[in-house]
């Protein structure tokens, strides 16, 4: 359900068969389909522009190709009216999720952090479901590899309530993990791909040929715009430009989320910016692109140059990292005027060996260039936050603290990044052949903040000194 995946992949089925499908070339009566957002169970997490943007497309696709009545309910709603307490928000849309403690599992228990489940109280989640009619099926997304436990937690609500309706699971943990996501969350099919191009098939097979048109998606301009309107707050909200990376990090999953590199037209997505501020009162746009930048004669400078030209009164933000060869003076200036007001730059070390072994975007020579560009177009260094890998495999402690180090003395923020194993990256298969990690090893040991402590490399005293040197205000991770 979630538009990253591997081109041409198709969706993997669980044997177990549906009872009472159409016959071929039976008309259908309506059916009612559910899309949830899961809850997070992590030892943090924090609504950065947050959005199931990849479900809310398979909610415009089921709108616009079937005759489905589309209902959702969004586990990480912050402004949902009954929760204990009102959401602390920021102007730009970013805040806290409400949490409650809750059991840590048992292969993270050594782990000395509070564990947590991040959303609506389950008894807001059970209501919601006495609101709405029983649906013909069920459709789940998941982000994170180790949060699956809240797709378990949803599934297992379900059944209680609906007994054997379907259920889909899709999201990036399917296309990375579709066995575990098949073996351990009791879900029926487990969509390993674009979404796009399984889920109408999929709803073929499971309610008749009748049900929807044998549509087919080569481009993401082929897709209808997310259905927002099904999200409660919408004054922030993402836009997805881009799918894909042409660089290859061996720590990113980009590539194997989305083979290729494609781009929307730069007409379209205006259009789509406008819009988003007519019809939601939208003033905070999140940019999700992995390479917003790439191509940026054709792509973003047209998109920032007709969005000045339209005068739309939105700020932008970048919460995924720009890569900051791209930042020349005329770039520099274009943001500036566009009113992108958060602005997150990927550097991630100034060691020279980590960044030849780890990552060819970038050299420990380019941030300087980017923030004399953009200080000259107004920005303060300040204001530019740049994002430092901590905790990647073989990464010394003197060169994260020198990083940091650099980083503050051009006068702009550090901002920890936390080194994840995603499976089937470079540097995952590189734990797998140490034998650090196996191929089946349980998705939450693949967690940012408990990996460190599983690698050993560094002690968890280092993190907090990290902490401390970045952060010398608070000691906090800076949202």
């Amino acid at each position: 359900m979630v538009l990253k995946g591997r081109v041409g992949s198709s969706p993997t089925f669980r044997t177990t068969p549906i009872t009472q499908r159409p016959c071929r070339g039976q008309m259908p009566s309506p059916k009612d389909i559910l899309l949830i957002n899961p809850w997070i169970f992590d030892f943090t997490a924090y609504d950065f522009w947050t959005k199931p943007l990849g479900l809310l497309y398979m909610g415009a696709l089921l709108r616009e190709y079937t005759e489905g009545r589309i209902h959702f309910i969004d586990c990480l709603d912050r402004h949902h009216p009954e929760l204990p307490k009102k959401a602390n928000t920021k102007r730009d849309g970013r805040g806290p999720f409400f949490k409650e403690e809750v059991s840590k599992p048992s292969v993270l228990r050594d782990i000395p952090r509070k564990y947590s489940r991040y959303g609506i109280p389950q008894t807001l989640f059970s209501h919601q479901l006495d609101e709405l009619p029983r649906p013909d099926i069920v459709l789940v997304t998941c982000a994170m590899t180790y949060w699956y436990p809240g797709v378990q937690f949803v599934v297992e609500l379900i059944r209680q309530k609906f007994g054997g309706v379907p259920v889909v699971l899709g999201g990036i943990y399917a296309t990375l993990l579709p066995d575990h996501a098949r073996n351990a969350t009791n879900v029926d099919f487990v969509l390993s791909g674009p979404g796009e191009k399984a889920l109408l098939p999929l709803l073929r097979e499971v309610f008749g040929d009748a049900f929807c048109s044998d549509s087919r998606f080569e481009r993401l301009g082929d897709i209808p715009w997310p259905a927002f309107d099904l999200l409660r707050d919408r004054s922030s909200l993402p836009v997805l430009t881009s799918r894909g990376c042409l660089y290859d990090c061996t720590y990113c999953a980009s590539s194997l989320l989305f083979e290729g590199f494609e781009q929307e037209s730069p007409h379209r997505v205006v259009e789509h910016i406008e819009s988003l501020h007519r019809l939601h009162q939208t003033r905070d746009i999140a940019f999700y692109d992995d390479a917003l930048l790439l191509n940026k004669k054709r792509h973003i400078i047209p998109i920032l140059k007709q969005a000045l030209r339209k005068k739309i009164p939105v700020a932008f933000h970048t919460p995924n990292g720009l890569h900051i060869r791209e930042i020349d003076e005329e770039l520099a200036m274009l943001l500036k005027r566009a009113h992108f007001q958060s602005i997150f730059l990927s550097q991630e070390s100034f060691d020279e060996q980590v960044l030849n072994e780890s990552c060819s975007k970038v050299s420990s020579t380019d941030l300087k260039v980017a923030l004399s560009h953009l200080m000259k177009s107004g920005y303060r260094a300040s204001e530019i936050n740049v994002y430092l890998m901590v905790g990647l495999p073989g990464q010394g402690v003197d060169g994260i603290r020198e990083s940091i180090q650099i980083v503050q003395r051009l006068g702009a923020r550090p901002r920890l990044a936390y080194f994840s194993p995603v499976p089937g990256t470079a540097a995952w298969q590189d734990l797998v052949a140490k034998g650090i990690l196996h191929r089946d090893s349980d998705p939450l040991l693949h967690n940012k903040l408990a990996f460190p402590y599983i690698l050993g490399e560094m002690s968890p005293a280092d993190f907090v000194s990290f902490k401390e040197l970045a952060y010398p205000q608070t000691g906090k991770t800076k949202k």
